[in-house]
């Protein structure tokens, strides 16, 4: 009882838990459901129910005045949470772990853990991972990555609050088991927080979770929603008890509903709706497994749609407009002034100050050359050097005078004045890298510092390269100790890098420079605009620019800084940080010799090994000043045992060179409360803000300057995303604490603008991006002049649009406001700027809040990237971080969803994609850190390699179209005149007409035939089996077919009736030929089967079994080894052995002749069966009868110009469709040879079907899309070597794809390709198109014009509509025509609802008529009634008479301006895909194929992709092809593409191994099979994730 009191008391936020909510009267649980359903109903705003909630709430909430709620919730729990969890590891004192510590930033903690409590533990799914994805195999798995190692900016990350004096070592035992409470018990919230959207928006509110469609249309669905929807919001989920089944009506509400009866064996249901049931597999089977409890907690943590609002104009959908984020009108806008620009204080005028740096240099270099310039250190932090001012004059003058002089090429010097030059210098030598700089500066070179190369591919290298290429560097300046550790080539040579241009290396140290002459000496002349140095920055995209600086540029910036931090001559100065740029360079290698100040330089490696050793050296040295970054100060706090003997006393500014930093603010306020007690005055801490471009912007002044004192802001977060500057006086959750970086710089003029478009002047309570005009800035970007006018030559203006100053303008990629007494304050910067649907967040707070999240036991602090990506037209959110390698998938799984919680709260933004790497596997930038751009370019490209991964794409999309609702057709009166509708030609063609009679077509009967062609052409031969070895396996003439099939029928007679149902089971050969003609003599129906595979019978021998049974089949044909197989131990595994009935081996069957042959009384007669698995895994047999079977050859005899003179080659299985046709029934209709080459063999010999076809100079010939892809895959690189085997393929005149789909059109176009080589015609390929309904409607033949190619716009197809755009556009989709419509055939359009004939060009269903049409399915659960019409349907208006069959397939015709043979314009019929495959997914239609085509392209390594829909989630399944490390990286790819291509939120990732998606004989993929085995859990998936 003391945990359920303990959660009554944490009512933060106004939440009332199950226990408060119990004791509300009646009448207030009344009204509050009220609201709640207002909500629900769109009939209130968001706003005005909190409101309305609050205020019905306050006086059940207990709440003690003036006192910071956190804090009382703190006192109060202890107690009881301690009874609670005495066992619990968190309570141990955790003095041990100081470490840890300094990062609770006590505030921001607060507040992160203060939001979390705000949501109720809402469950989320967790991903489910095979194991041995998570054995890391990085190399350093082992070591840790150094904790210290963390980003420069890393600064701590106790982002203050108001309280700024905490430390961070309050409370050290006792706060915690109160912390940890607050997260074991987070309060159970309402549904307050519905923002997601959902990928299926019903019209009216109806909650997602009413997917069970068909079954209740009676319901009043609205209602049940409703009360759902409540069920949910208030149901406690216990962690114990299954998530309660959205899907099915939940058992609490007292809706019951009977579902109807699914049969596991149908006709094709034409139900176009497959969520009849949802916690079924497709046979009826209920589930329950690991995968649909996530599913269904996946639908759980989705919330509810918003109801979509009415239309007023009906929007033609072409506009799939993306849903415009309208602004919010409350929210706030700017309505101060404008601000008028700031100036700093006038540079002074100071006697005797030198004309230039070089001038300085060689005042005390020569007057005061004893005097020391910079001491070195070692990584024991013992001084190694110091070099002197005369030393570093001489030493400079050496290294000048040889690089003009003693470098050469070809007798020319190899260095002109003004040419530029790499340093190339390691971060503990200072000394040399002066040497260095200022060598260059004497020899008139312009330096350009970069960092040392590691590797060969280091991250952001490349764009190093580019920019010594870009400057033209042909020289780099080492040291000896660098040069040897630089990766080298064979030659012994430094490497050459990725993207570098070629480089000389010149070795600096004292033996490789020559002593000048007595009568040189370098020109010292005035500062002049002249380029001194050029400094490097990387982008925010990841490209490196330098940064051009004048000498009179730099030497007025020395001015300004001697200036504002009061330098005096001969001072000491300890420098943190890095001297090759920015801060470090400006006051530790150039300030510094203006006022001959002697320099403590501090190693990044030795801060490493002991973070207190900068302020050794400040109590050694006594420095006077210090220049630091707010991690140095971090990183001092935590060595506290050697703090005793140290003093600061002596410091009179401590620089914090990121104090524009947010989280500079609490680094400072702890490093104060820890070293007040060592001498370290609180006015001494000086932040700074600086950039790259501008330089030093400002900083705040010591005290004795007389400046105003330091200032702290508390800003609201909201108001800041809209950059607008609201100083939060509650405690609220989300502030910000930002601290002044003191004042403008001497000389400087300094103005803040708007960040986008034109620079307008920003209102004085606008956040905007601050600009400098000074002499003391950079000049430009070299060789980049277009962004050079950007960023340095910018003019603001007023809002009137007059230019405040004739002065150009810096941008200083800094964003902030000026505030009261003139003081800057910086609340971040361009470069982690992320403007999320019209608001900016800062990655900087970003990252604060995801640390703040306990983050210590489950990822690196300072190893965290925060950036942007573009997707669907927005910035979204990725978060990435380092784990450590001890924490346990559970942790980081709960770490995740916390922290997706606390940004959602604090920052009002959703995160799109949370991923940890493993440890030591992120780019690091050059000191320690993240290199963030090239992090960001790993994650788009799929090569960051994750172990965890978490989207949220429902949270955070919220862009996407509006679901569309479908208009009410228009009536059919209106539409339809004469042959047009709605003024288009009705959309209907027809093959060639069957008139002409040939000698044979007077037989209706197959068996005649065959009997006629035994007696007037024995010996002509028929049929060629070949072999894998390409060798005649077995043939048959016409009298030896007609032999063995007499045999067949004679061993039939005796034991069978006329009409019994006999199945084949053969493999394909020639005796599967002979017994189907067997059967026909002996008047049964013959029904072929493809026999079992021997490895595989758990899985292949249940069909067989089915469609026997199904069929009806009294007796089994087959061979001998097929017999053994059937009745073995290993199929009596799989299925009941003992209910096969007879079963008949034909191998050996007596020489005997039937007494006389059946003779069927009518054409009409049933001739055979055929079965086959459609590609929604549904088991589909059709009848076909004696006259449709020869009306079916006679159409495909006259398409192909069939005579006995022909020969054909045939790469088909011989089962079902056009293929058995082709197989069995055409050779001996037409006299025709056909060479059957069955695919199995190709598996042995790729190349098998290719060369029969060369061999026997085939100009017709038939294949599978399975035999295209193993040519294009298995022969595509060895078509040279079949050329010298004289493979040919210019007979051919046309190949036919059999299928049952839209043509693959790049498959079929690799095809033609690959194989031109061999001589194949490019117009030779085509597909053919059949169905269940009539297998074979279009054939491309021997004559007509070719197939056409159209483009139509995919976006217009999901709205059942044909738009045809040019190649090439965006969105555009090609379809290629399906072969030309076989003699006979009448194809119509109709719409799918109306059952109306649609206009030509328009999408509808394809319906045929013709005499070989199929007369019905064949089932044997009398299913008849339900798919009557899918045999004979009649148009509802225009041609009501003729009796057409519903193919299930969506298509178009179209007129071109082709001929026919007939001479009349030829109709082109387009396939787009089947009806039952596609997926109804926010009101519109969706083919499966084409956003596999989208995700196959998105990565490398996905060899195949499948996707289905699952209670309205679109589950997409990849195979990797890789190894499995890729996995998670596939998961951001496939939801990114699918969004941007198809609108569409994926809602589970499945990723398996090659070959788990099965296909069937055709190669069709068999999504429903896939979805089956999902649900049942069968795929072994190597990683499943649920997108949030």
């Amino acid at each position: 009882m003391a945990e359920r009191t303990s959660t009554g008391l944490l009512t933060m936020m106004l939440e009332p838990t199950p226990a408060v909510a119990m004791t509300l009267p009646a009448e207030v649980r009344e009204k509050l459901a009220e609201l709640e359903l207002e909500l629900s109903e769109g009939d209130i705003t968001q706003k005005g129910y909190e409101k309305k909630r609050s205020k019905l709430l306050a006086p059940y909430i207990p709440q003690i005045q003036g006192v910071d709620p956190s804090l009382q919730i703190d006192n109060r729990i202890q107690a009881s949470s301690q009874a609670v969890i005495p066992s619990s590891k968190h309570n141990k004192s955790r003095a041990a772990n100081t470490r840890d510590e300094r990062f609770r930033s006590d505030l921001h903690t607060e507040a992160v853990q203060a939001a979390l409590a705000k949501y109720k533990e809402r469950k989320m799914p967790m991903p489910s991972k095979r194991r041995s994805v998570l054995v890391q195999s990085s190399v350093e798995a082992c070591t840790p990555p150094d904790t210290s190692s963390a980003s420069e900016d890393e600064g701590s990350l106790r982002r203050q609050g108001r309280l700024a004096t905490s430390t961070p070592y309050q409370g050290h035992g006792h706060s915690h088991p109160a912390v940890e409470h607050w997260f074991n018990r987070v309060i159970q919230g309402s549904s307050t927080s519905s923002s997601a959207s959902s990928t299926s928006s019903h019209p009216g509110g109806r909650s997602v979770t009413t997917t069970n469609t068909t079954a209740h249309a009676a319901l009043n669905v609205n209602a049940a929603a409703t009360a759902l929807a409540d069920l949910m919001a208030h149901t406690q989920l216990d962690n114990h008890s299954a998530p309660p089944d959205v899907t099915g009506l939940s058992e609490r509400s007292s809706l019951h509903a009977e579902r109807p009866q699914v049969a596991s064996v149908r006709g094709v249901s034409r139900s176009y709706n497959h969520h009849t049931s949802v916690m079924e597999t497709a046979d009826g089977v209920p589930v329950n497994s690991r995968v649909s409890n996530k599913i269904q907690q996946l639908l759980n943590t989705l919330k509810r749609p918003k109801r979509p609002p009415l239309r007023e104009f009906f929007v033609d959908d072409f506009e799939e407009l993306l849903d415009v984020q309208q602004s919010d009108p409350n929210q706030p806008k700017p309505e101060g002034q404008q601000m008028s620009p700031l100036e700093g204080e006038p540079l002074g005028v100071v006697t005797n100050w030198p004309p230039s740096l070089p001038a300085a240099l060689q005042r005390w270099g020569t007057t005061q050359p004893k005097s020391p310039c910079l001491t070195a250190l070692d990584n024991a932090g013992k001084p190694v050097y110091t070099l002197t001012y005369g030393k570093l004059w001489t030493r400079s003058q050496k290294l000048a005078y040889t690089l003009l002089n003693k470098l050469s090429t070809r007798n020319e010097p190899l260095l002109m004045p003004g040419d530029r030059v790499a340093l190339v210098f390691p971060n503990n030598d200072p000394v040399m890298f002066m040497v260095a700089f200022y060598g260059c500066l004497l020899a008139e070179l312009v330096p350009v510092p970069i960092e040392v190369p590691l590797t060969r591919k280091d991250a952001g290298s490349q764009q190093i390269g580019f920019l010594l290429g870009s400057c033209g560097v042909t020289l780099a300046l080492t040291t000896d100790a660098c040069q040897k550790g630089l990766p080298k080539a064979q030659t012994g040579e430094v490497a050459t890098f990725k993207g570098w241009p070629r480089l000389l290396w010149f070795v600096t140290d004292g033996k490789h420079v020559v002593k000048p002459p007595k009568d040189w000496h370098p020109p010292i002349r005035e500062a002049s605009n002249d380029i001194a140095y050029i400094e490097y920055k990387t982008s925010k995209e990841g490209s490196t620019m330098g940064i051009t600086v004048s000498h009179s540029a730099m030497l007025a910036h020395c001015h300004a800084l001697t200036q504002a931090c009061d330098y005096t001559e001969a001072e000491t100065i300890t420098n943190v940080l890095d001297f090759k740029r920015e801060a470090g360079l400006w006051h530790g290698v150039l300030t510094s010799v203006m006022n001959r100040m002697h320099v403590i330089s501090i190693p990044y490696s030795l801060m490493k090994v002991n973070p207190l050793s900068w302020i050794q050296k400040v109590h050694t040295y006594k420095a006077r000043v210090a220049v630091v970054k707010s991690r140095d100060m971090h990183w001092s706090l935590l060595a506290q045992r050697d703090q005793r003997d140290i003093s600061l006393s002596s410091l009179r500014m401590l620089i914090v060179a990121d104090g524009a930093n947010p989280w500079s603010i609490s680094s400072c306020d702890a490093f104060l409360n820890v070293f007040q007690a060592r001498g370290l005055r609180p006015e001494v801490i000086c932040p700074c803000a600086s950039s790259s471009e501008a330089m030093t912007v400002a900083i705040r002044r010591p005290p004795e300057m007389g400046v105003p004192p330091p200032g702290k802001a508390v800003l609201s977060m909201g108001g800041l995303s809209h950059s607008v500057i609201r100083v939060d006086t509650e405690e609220k959750l989300s502030v910000l604490t930002v601290q002044d970086v003191g004042q403008v710089m001497p000389g400087a003029l300094v103005c803040v603008v708007r960040v986008e478009g034109t620079p307008y002047l920003c209102q004085t309570d606008e956040v905007g991006e601050i600009c400098v005009s000074s002499g003391s800035t950079g000049v430009a970007y070299y060789g980049l002049p277009g962004m050079t006018k950007n960023i340095f030559e910018t003019i603001p203006v007023t809002s009137s649009g007059v230019p405040i100053s004739d002065r150009p303008f810096t941008r200083t990629s800094l964003l902030g406001f000026v505030g009261p007494d003139s003081l800057v304050f910086i609340v971040g910067k361009m470069d982690g700027l992320m403007v999320v649907s019209g608001r900016r967040h800062n990655a900087d707070d970003v990252v604060a809040t995801a640390l703040a999240v306990e983050p210590m036991k489950f990822v690196y602090r300072g190893r965290i990237a925060v950036f942007s990506v573009s997707v669907l037209h927005d910035e979204r959110i990725v978060v990435v971080a380092e784990q450590r390698p001890d924490a346990s998938e559970e942790d980081s799984f709960q770490w995740m969803s916390r922290v997706l919680q606390a940004i959602d709260s604090i920052h009002q933004v959703g995160v799109y994609c949370l991923a940890l790497v493993p440890a030591n596997t992120l780019p690091k930038a050059p000191l320690g850190g993240i290199h963030i751009s090239e992090t960001k370019q790993r994650f788009l490209e799929g090569a960051l390699h994750p172990c965890n991964v978490l989207m949220c794409p429902h949270t955070c999309v919220t862009n996407l179209p509006k679901p569309r609702q479908k208009q009410p057709e228009v009536g059919p009166a209106s539409m339809i005149v004469g042959n047009l509708v709605a003024g288009k030609r009705i959309a209907q063609a027809c093959g060639r007409d069957m008139a002409q009679l040939e000698d044979n077509d007077q037989f209706l009967y197959l068996q005649d035939v065959l009997q006629w062609r035994a007696q007037a052409t024995p010996d002509h031969p028929l049929f060629l089996v070949l072999n894998s070895k390409g060798t005649v396996a077995s043939t048959a003439s016409c009298l030896q077919l007609h032999k063995r099939a007499e045999r067949v029928a004679a061993a039939l007679m005796g034991r069978l009736n006329t009409g019994d149902h006999v199945a084949l089971v053969y493999p394909p050969g020639i005796d599967l030929i002979a017994t189907f003609y067997g059967c026909l003599y002996a008047g049964c129906v013959p029904v072929t089967v493809r026999p079992p595979h021997p490895q595989n019978l758990a899985t292949t021998l249940p069909t067989v079994k089915m469609i026997v049974e199904v069929s009806k089949s009294v007796c089994i044909l087959t061979t001998q080894a097929i017999t053994k197989l059937l009745k073995s131990k290993e199929a009596a595994a799989a299925v009941d052995i003992k209910s096969w009935p007879t079963v008949l081996d034909t191998d050996d069957l007596p020489r005997k002749k039937s007494p006389q042959m059946y003779k069927p009384p009518t054409p009409e007669m049933l001739a055979y069966l055929d079965f086959s698995v459609s590609t929604t895994g549904i088991l589909a047999g059709v009848k076909m009868s004696h006259a449709a079977t020869s009306a079916l050859c006679r159409s495909i005899k006259l398409q192909c110009e069939l005579y006995p003179s022909r020969q054909i080659a045939i790469c088909l299985d011989p089962y079902c469709g056009l293929g058995f046709a082709l197989w069995c029934l055409c050779s001996v209709y037409s006299g025709h040879q056909s060479i059957l080459v069955p695919p199995l063999e190709l598996e042995s010999n790729a190349s098998l079907w290719l060369t029969a076809v060369s061999q026997y100079k085939v100009r017709v010939t038939f294949c599978s899309y399975s035999v295209m892809e193993m040519c294009t895959k298995g022969l595509g690189s060895q078509t040279e070597a079949l050329r010298l085997r004289n493979v040919n393929l210019s007979c051919v005149r046309t190949c036919m794809v059999v299928a049952e789909e839209r043509p693959r059109i790049s498959l079929t176009q690799s095809f033609s390709k690959i194989f031109k080589d061999l001589g194949l015609s490019p117009r030779a390929v085509s597909t053919t198109f059949g169905c269940r309904v009539n297998v074979a409607i279009c054939l491309q033949g021997t004559a007509g014009p070719d197939p056409t190619t159209v483009y139509v716009d995919m976006r217009a197809l999901r709205h059942d509509r044909v738009r045809l755009v040019e190649r090439g556009s965006p969105h555009s989709l090609p379809l290629m025509e399906s072969g030309k419509i076989l003699p006979g055939v009448k194809v119509i359009i109709a719409n799918t609802e109306t059952k109306g004939p649609l206009g030509d060009s328009h999408l509808g269903e394809i319906w045929v008529s013709s005499p070989h049409n199929a007369t019905g399915y064949y089932t044997v659960y009398g299913e008849e009634a339900l798919h009557a019409d899918h045999f004979n349907t009649k148009l509802s208006f225009g041609d009501t008479q003729t009796v057409w069959a519903r193919t299930g397939y969506l298509g178009f015709l179209r007129r071109t301006e082709l001929t026919d043979a007939s001479g009349e314009r030829h109709d082109a019929l387009y396939v787009v895909g089947s009806l039952d495959e596609t997926l109804e997914l926010r009101g519109m239609r969706y083919h499966p194929i084409d956003i596999e085509t989208s995700v196959i392209r998105s990565h490398k390594s996905i060899a195949e992709c499948a996707v289905f829909t699952w209670t309205n989630l679109l589950v997409v399944v990849v195979e990797l092809e890789g190894s499995e490390q890729e996995a998670l990286d596939l998961v951001a790819l496939v939801t990114n593409v699918v969004l941007e291509e198809h609108y569409l939120i994926v809602g589970v990732v499945v990723v398996v191994d090659p070959g788990v998606i099965p296909i069937n004989s055709r190669g069709e993929k068999q999504r429903m099979h896939l979805r089956d085995g999902f649900l049942a859990d069968q795929l072994d998936p190597i990683y499943v994730a649920y997108n949030m």
